[in-house]
């Protein structure tokens, strides 16, 4: 899989296919972040704005810099433009609490930092990622993953333990692709 770096450089050079693979790559998870934002009904347009604007402004990607880091600044942005362009009197607290920190920046890197999870996860072996996401995101015990895929407890914890090695590692190979 393609590291963000590697996109943004493309993008940079105005590779259209770099585009495309942007949106494939985080465009889920962009689009979850803005739903928290703007909701279901505007988010997909605000999506759209942001990945014209990654285009607009691709030459300005530094490759130093993390792609998915850079992309959920322009998501915030667009969030942020979207809910001052409505046409209300006064901005409902509750929208924009979670655009904390210095412009929100927090909560987009953290956006980012899941975004770069989920593609290293999607790197993985299948039994290892079946394996992690039973534990980490269904919350299961490793004797409940082995009953639920009928192994037996020891392959669980085997592939647990490698699963997250691999996953180590992937995550410190984007880490010193420069994608950080």
């Amino acid at each position: 899989m393609e590291s963000g770096q590697a996109i943004g450089a493309r993008l940079a050079s105005h590779d259209h296919a770099a585009l495309e693979d942007a949106y494939a790559t985080y465009g889920p998870s962009v689009l979850a972040y803005l739903r928290r934002y703007v909701g279901p009904d505007e988010a997909e347009d605000v999506l759209q704005r942001t990945f014209l604007d990654v285009w607009r402004s691709a030459d300005r990607y530094d490759p130093r810099q993390r792609f998915s880091g850079w992309l959920f600044t322009i998501a915030h942005r667009r969030a942020v433009d979207s809910l001052r362009s409505r046409r209300q009197p006064v901005v409902d607290v509750e929208q924009v609490r979670g655009l904390v920190g210095e412009d929100g920046r927090e909560t987009a890197e953290r956006h980012a930092d899941a975004a770069d999870l989920r593609v290293a996860l999607d790197a993985l072996a299948e039994h290892e990622r079946t394996v992690l996401e039973l534990a980490y995101f269904a919350d299961l015990t490793q004797r409940e993953i082995a009953e639920r895929l009928g192994v037996p407890l020891g392959t669980v914890k085997a592939r647990a333990s490698r699963g997250l090695r691999h996953l180590a590692d992937k995550m410190r190979e984007s880490d010193e692709g420069g994608d950080r």
